[in-house]
């Protein structure tokens, strides 16, 4: 978390299409439960991509490309694949020599979940 500025907004969209975002969070605080939740898995694994970034002084924007696996075991106690199709656009900015994140809206193009063999 500490790679967000103070007052950073985090938005999430379900559905990369949307208008609006599911969720919305402001503040490098209010990202805890968002990190936690990754710990309800097994295992997750991102690979990142396709990476842009655009620099304006102290300010700068990107996009970046992911796949997230995330192996879970649902309700009935089958293991199961979760593979999510996400891009990052984000807004950096520049403090006191660093580079932190000032906005990253998360965008799910597409997900799949599917039983998963050990």
């Amino acid at each position: 978390m500490s790679l967000f500025t103070e007052d950073t907004r985090f938005l999430v969209f379900m559905d990369a299409t949307a208008a609006e975002p599911t969720q919305t969070l402001r503040g490098r605080e209010s990202l805890a439960p968002v990190f936690d939740n990754l710990t309800t898995y097994r295992a997750t694994t991102h690979f990142n991509g396709q990476s842009t970034v655009t620099l304006d002084g102290d300010r700068a924007t990107g996009e970046s490309y992911c796949l997230a696996h995330h192996i879970g075991v649902d309700e009935s106690g089958q293991r199961t694949l979760m593979i999510a199709s996400i891009r990052y656009l984000d807004q950096f900015t520049k403090q006191g020599g660093d580079w932190y994140f000032a906005e990253r809206r998360l965008m799910v193009d597409w997900t799949e979940t599917r039983p998963s063999t050990p």
